[in-house]
């Protein structure tokens, strides 16, 4: 959901074709394609959470073209930059649509998606992001035609309250950065879903932090200063402003373990924090070898095979399944007519995607309860499984 700007160059849209008849000959992408526009970052500090699921849509859209494509036609995917930039984002939803995009995927985050996400909703077209996990992400916060493939900030934070739980800790402290709605969402699920398992007594309070590079002494001296210690303390928040607090962190000498969301997924930040060890996080899957699901390693196969290297994060998972989902709504619907294909998406009840088993409904896109894997890094290396797990019980 949220990245450290480090110049990542992705691939210049091209065209690529996608359909979904089974034993049809392969689309060819000039047989008047059916064009799926991103308006996501394909540069600054957001570009390492929008990559993966970029690249991941080619691959969706490979394997779609070679099928036959979808309505007998293949899918042309193009692109336009938001740069990271939250202002941005509405001009580039608009230049995608007037290069003829029926479907336009957006940045996996709602704070710097939902402006490309408004746009094309009042266009009528479907808007996809690969992996907004705020709730807000969908009819209420954008409107009708606004999905996500995320699994939710919600269900992220009850999954992990629940693991911390079974670790045996018992006292938990939250330091939550405030720039963005996800973080937001993940500390209020969490705070409830703990006090649920170990009690009110046992949340020993919150604090806040903001800014690129956060100067939080004030926050670990109030940390410290606590009638008795955490027993972890959960960091919400993301590279490249999380990286900062994190070191401050360990450097105070507060060496609990910690615990994130899957903002901290991939290694592309972890040079910020020589040595780390004791930090845990929620993702879709292990981009480093070490996943125990078959079919998060055949996918990652896949990848690396096209692009001859492993995703930045795992949210590439997310990038493929929007393409699973829209083709299939399409198909069903037997029409682009945004209005059939949401029906159509609406329809779907624990329908079996990479991502993981999906349902929509008229009132809620996105999901809360899914397979997520628990990552541990330790000694300045990412990856370690901790194993899979789903969110038992998701505050509302």
């Amino acid at each position: 959901m949220r990245l450290q700007a480090f110049g990542i160059g992705l691939i210049a849209a091209g065209t690529v074709a996608l359909t979904s008849i089974l034993g049809a000959a392969p689309a060819r992408a000039d047989d008047n394609p059916i064009v799926i526009g991103a308006a996501i970052a394909l540069s600054g500090p957001i570009a390492p959470y929008d990559e993966g699921p970029y690249k991941a849509m080619q691959v969706a859209i490979d394997e779609v073209n070679a099928k036959g494509g979808v309505l007998g036609r293949p899918l042309k995917l193009i692109s336009s930059d938001t740069k990271s930039d939250i202002a941005y984002g509405a001009t580039a939803a608009q230049d995608v649509i007037d290069k003829g995009a029926t479907l336009v995927v957006v940045t996996c985050d709602y704070d710097y998606g939902s402006a490309a996400a408004n746009v094309a909703n009042s266009k009528n077209l479907i808007a996809f992001s690969t992996c907004a996990g705020d709730p807000k992400f969908g009819p209420a916060g954008i409107g009708p035609n606004a999905f996500t493939m995320a699994t939710g900030s919600p269900g992220q934070a009850a999954l992990m309250a629940e693991f911390a739980f079974k670790q045996g800790w018992k006292k938990a402290y939250i330091l939550r950065d405030t720039s963005t709605a996800f973080e937001a969402s993940f500390a209020e699920t969490f705070k409830k879903r703990w006090t649920a398992l170990a009690g009110a007594d046992n949340f020993l309070g919150e604090d806040t932090f903001g800014g690129e590079d956060p100067q939080i002494a004030t926050q670990i001296t109030r940390i410290k200063a606590l009638a008795s210690p955490p027993d972890f303390i959960v960091l919400c928040s993301y590279p490249p402003a999380g990286s900062s607090a994190m070191r401050q962190v360990r450097a105070a000498g507060l060496n609990q373990p910690l615990l994130g969301s899957e903002d901290w997924d991939g290694d592309f930040w972890i040079e910020a924090i020589p040595g780390l060890t004791g930090l845990y996080f929620d993702t879709y899957a292990s981009v480093f070898g070490t996943d125990p699901r078959p079919e998060m390693q055949a996918f990652l196969k896949k990848f690396n095979a096209k692009f001859s290297n492993r995703p930045i994060t795992s949210h590439a998972v997310t990038g493929y399944s929007v393409i699973e989902a829209w083709t299939r709504a399409v198909q069903k619907a037997g029409s682009l007519d945004a209005d059939k294909v949401r029906a159509a998406l609406e329809t779907f009840k624990d329908e079996p995607l990479l991502a993981g088993p999906t349902t929509f409904t008229p009132d809620v896109h996105i999901n809360y309860k899914r397979d997520m894997i628990v990552i541990e890094v330790k000694d300045g290396k990412s990856g370690n499984s901790m194993g899979v797990f789903r969110a038992q019980e998701v505050p509302q």
